[in-house]
């Protein structure tokens, strides 16, 4: 990634515009990331990618028959290794 100063960015826009469009550019301010410029493919990606997070929730919000859904649980055989971890108490 492609690191440059603000004012360097403000001057050089055009530049910067077709930059972006092979990697992301990093506006700095005094050493630090004010912002990230990214081309519009990379960030209707991350969008994409934000909306397929999955909500949380407290485990203390769930009902005793999702806890015990939950708790007898079973990854495939080919997973059984994980499973014995999980059995050691």
């Amino acid at each position: 990634m492609r690191e440059v100063p603000a004012t360097e960015f403000a001057r050089n826009f055009g530049r910067y515009r077709e930059i972006v469009q092979r990697e992301p550019v990093a506006v700095m301010s005094h050493g630090r990331p004010t912002g990230y410029f990214v081309s519009a493919v990379e960030y209707e990606d991350l969008q994409r990618y934000k909306n397929l997070v999955r909500q949380s929730f407290a485990t203390k919000d769930l009902q005793r028959e999702e806890v015990e859904a939950i708790a007898s649980g079973r990854m495939s055989l080919e997973h059984d290794h994980l499973n014995a971890l999980m059995d050691a108490k």
